[in-house]
């Protein structure tokens, strides 16, 4: 065999599992990134390239957004309305379950999450919240069956826990953001 065609050949070795090397690691980020997200995306889109291409639009689209975190003073604010919400609960479940949806949207919105649309806000969540993004699509899911009156109390509960989950992820301190330690002597 000539030798320029076993260069070729070579080349074309490499080149192919350069290729595959690249799209395995891309797959593993997005896994990573994306967690249980990513299973959600192949199921709704039918293979790996066409979920992987959504997920990749969600990336994009989220670097668009204009996101920051909250003031200490602020997070404080929510957090006491997170309390008066989960009062409320004990006399009027259903109300406390909306109005926890609705301060969850609040908090969207002040972070720079886009308020309009479910779908749209949980594309945008994906992509940083992905590890609590089932618990909010959970919450929502229990809160538009207790509009039709088609949720037990016990329902409700598990509602306000799902909620929780999302809220307490948005209010979190982003990692490096926190408060310096004193050194230890």
């Amino acid at each position: 065999m000539p030798t320029v065609i076993m260069v070729v050949i070579a080349v074309v070795i490499i080149a192919a599992v350069a290729y595959l090397a690249w799209t395995w690691s891309r797959t593993q980020r997005l896994k990573r990134r994306f967690g249980p997200e990513y299973d959600r995306a192949l199921e709704a889109h039918g293979g790996r390239a066409a979920a992987e291409r959504e997920l990749r639009s969600r990336e994009q689209a989220h670097r668009d957004l204009e996101l920051h975190d909250l003031a200490p003073e602020r997070r404080d604010q929510y957090k006491e309305q997170w309390l008066r919400v989960q009062e409320r609960f004990v006399d009027a479940p259903q109300e406390a379950v909306e109005e926890a949806d609705r301060l969850v949207t609040v908090v969207l919105g002040e972070r720079g999450y886009p308020t309009r649309g479910f779908d749209e806000q949980a594309a945008h969540l994906s992509v940083e919240h992905a590890r609590t993004l089932d618990h909010y699509r959970r919450g929502r899911e229990i809160s538009e069956r207790a509009q039709g009156r088609q949720a037990t109390t016990e329902d409700l509960r598990q509602a306000m826990v799902h909620y929780r989950a999302l809220f307490d992820d948005l209010l979190a301190v982003p990692a490096g953001h926190g408060v310096a330690e004193t050194p230890r002597s």
